[in-house]
C-alpha cells in the first residue's frame, strides 16, 4: 500500500510525552476517526488501515467520543419518536 506522509515536528510528540512511533499511531487514528465522523470514510476500512477489527473501531469511537449513529438531526428524531408512539398506543 502507498503511504502520504504528514509532517509535524518532533517537538510536539515530546511536549505529549509520547515516543514518535506512539504519536505517528494516535494521529493516524485520529485521523481516521475524524474520517469516519465526517462520513468520508467507512468504519471497516478504518479498521482495515489501523489493522484493527471493526468491533475495536466501533469502541475506539466511543474512547473518543464518536457516536456510530452520527449527527441525527432533531427533527427525523422527533419523527421517530412520534412514529413510535404511535405503534405503541395500538
Amino acid at each position: 500500500m502507498k503511504q502520504i506522509a504528514v509532517n509535524f515536528p518532533e517537538e510536539l510528540a515530546f511536549h505529549l510525552r509520547m515516543k514518535n512511533q506512539e504519536f505517528d499511531r494516535e494521529i493516524k487514528k485520529i485521523a481516521l476517526i475524524k474520517l469516519y465522523e465526517l462520513e468520508k470514510i467507512s468504519s471497516g476500512k478504518a479498521a482495515s488501515i489501523l489493522g484493527i477489527s471493526r468491533v475495536s473501531f466501533l469502541d475506539l469511537l466511543s474512547e473518543y467520543g464518536v457516536s456510530i449513529f452520527g449527527e441525527l438531526d432533531d427533527e427525523i428524531l422527533e419523527d421517530q419518536l412520534q412514529s413510535i408512539r404511535k405503534i405503541t398506543k395500538k
